[in-house]
């Protein structure tokens, strides 16, 4: 039995609306790409590069459970390109600071996703 709280909206059209949106919910320095993700369409790929003395990257994948609400995973945290331990304090609270921001993202984009 299909659900019919699906997400009804192009991967690519839903990777541009968050590249727009996103940005409006993060500091202001800190940059982000937002593609979509080739082995899952309901999934897109988020990098976001934190400005800054850190050189910190996180890079996420974001999976639409159904047109409102999305599961956040944690893909990889690099800094100045080589992968580190995310277990830190100080990347834990970046972790929980960016999930945080990619819920409210999704929110944002509410009216275009729930059909």
């Amino acid at each position: 039995m299909a659900k019919n709280d699906e997400l009804r909206i192009d991967q690519h059209q839903l990777a541009d609306a968050w590249q727009r949106e996103l940005p409006n919910r993060m500091n202001e320095a800190d940059k982000c790409e937002v593609l979509p993700d080739e082995s899952d369409e309901r999934s897109l790929r988020v990098t976001i590069e934190i400005a800054g003395r850190q050189s910190y990257s996180l890079d996420f994948k974001v999976t639409y459970v159904d047109s409102r609400e999305v599961k956040v995973e944690l893909v990889d945290v690099e800094k100045d390109q080589v992968s580190v331990d995310e277990r830190t304090d100080i990347i834990q609270r970046l972790i929980q600071d960016y999930t945080r921001h990619l819920h409210e993202c999704a929110q944002a984009l509410h009216q275009l996703t729930h059909a």
